[in-house]
C-alpha cells in the first residue's frame, strides 16, 4: 500500500515570538529618513505564497496562526496572541519560497507579484479584523506599551521591497507552517 504524497503548500509561513521588532518599510533618500514600523511583545509573522494560493484559504490561515500558542505570559505558561492581547508585525518574504538548485536559489513556485499583492494585502486585512475582534487592537497609529494586554496593532512591511529587520526575542521560538 503507497502513501499518497501530500499537496504542495500553498503558503508558508514563519513564526517568532518577539519582545520588540522594528522593521523598515521605506528606505532612507537625498532628503528623507528611513520609515520604519514596530510593535512591542508579540508575534512576528513572515509569510510567503506559492502559485494557486486564493482568497478562500486566507481566514482560514490567519485564525491558525494568531490562535497558536507560541507566546511566553508574564505569569508562566503559553498563550497565543489573540490571548496574550499582543501585537502582531507581517513580514513579506518571498524567500520562504525558495528551492536549491545547485549552489543558487530558486523562485519558479511563487505567486506572481500582482497576485501576492493581493492575497498579502487581504492577509494583513484579515489579521487586523482578527486581533481587533480579540479586543487587541486600538487603531493603527497607537504605540504599543509593551505590557501584557496594552497596545495590541498589527504592522505591515511593505510588499516586494527588501527590508531591514530589528529583532529582540527571549529565545529563537521559531515555527514553520504551512497551509
Amino acid at each position: 500500500m503507497t502513501e499518497k504524497a501530500a499537496p504542495a503548500p500553498l503558503a508558508r509561513t514563519v513564526l517568532q515570538q518577539c519582545l520588540h521588532a522594528r522593521l523598515q518599510v521605506a528606505p532612507p533618500g537625498p532628503e528623507s529618513e528611513a520609515e520604519w514600523v514596530q510593535i512591542d511583545r508579540g508575534m512576528v509573522v513572515y509569510v510567503c505564497f506559492f502559485k494557486g494560493a486564493t482568497e478562500d484559504m486566507l481566514p482560514k490561515m490567519v485564525s491558525a496562526l494568531l490562535n497558536q500558542r507560541l507566546c511566553e505570559r508574564a505569569s508562566g505558561g503559553l498563550a497565543s496572541v489573540l490571548e496574550l492581547r499582543g501585537s502582531v508585525l507581517v513580514v513579506p518574504q518571498a524567500t520562504l519560497g525558495g528551492r536549491a538548485k545547485g549552489r543558487a536559489m530558486q523562485y519558479h513556485g511563487n505567486i506572481g507579484k500582482e497576485d501576492g499583492l493581493r492575497l498579502y494585502q487581504r492577509f494583513v486585512s484579515l489579521c487586523q479584523a482578527q486581533l481587533q475582534a480579540a479586543g487587541g487592537a486600538e487603531g493603527a497609529g497607537a504605540e504599543g506599551a509593551g505590557a501584557e494586554g496594552a497596545g495590541a496593532e498589527v504592522k505591515h512591511g511593505t510588499y516586494g521591497n527588501r527590508q531591514v529587520l530589528k529583532l529582540d526575542t527571549n529565545g529563537p521560538y521559531t515555527h514553520l507552517m504551512e497551509f
